[in-house]
């Protein structure tokens, strides 16, 4: 029963997932990390460099990575989301 429930949590959480090709198709260049975040939600990990910031929303096989220079999207690219 245990086994069952921790399934079920998990594909709750799966299927909740913000990493989408349609989320990933409403970034813009220009757009402000607050307004990234509310359509992906937050960052899994972020790496502050000293020009810019590179953050990642998923995992290695399905993501959209995202680098912004003064609080802004210059860059975003995405990898595994499918229709």
């Amino acid at each position: 029963m245990k086994k069952l429930v921790m399934v079920a949590a998990l594909l709750t959480l799966t299927a909740c997932s913000k990493v989408t090709l349609e989320n990933y198709d409403k970034i813009s260049p220009g757009m402000k990390m607050s307004e990234v975040e509310t359509i992906l939600g937050s960052a899994d990990e972020c790496i502050e460099k000293t020009l810019h910031t590179s953050c990642v929303w998923g995992n290695e096989d399905k993501n959209v990575e995202i680098t912004l220079v003064s609080d802004r999207v210059t860059l975003y690219s995405q990898n595994g989301l499918t229709k």
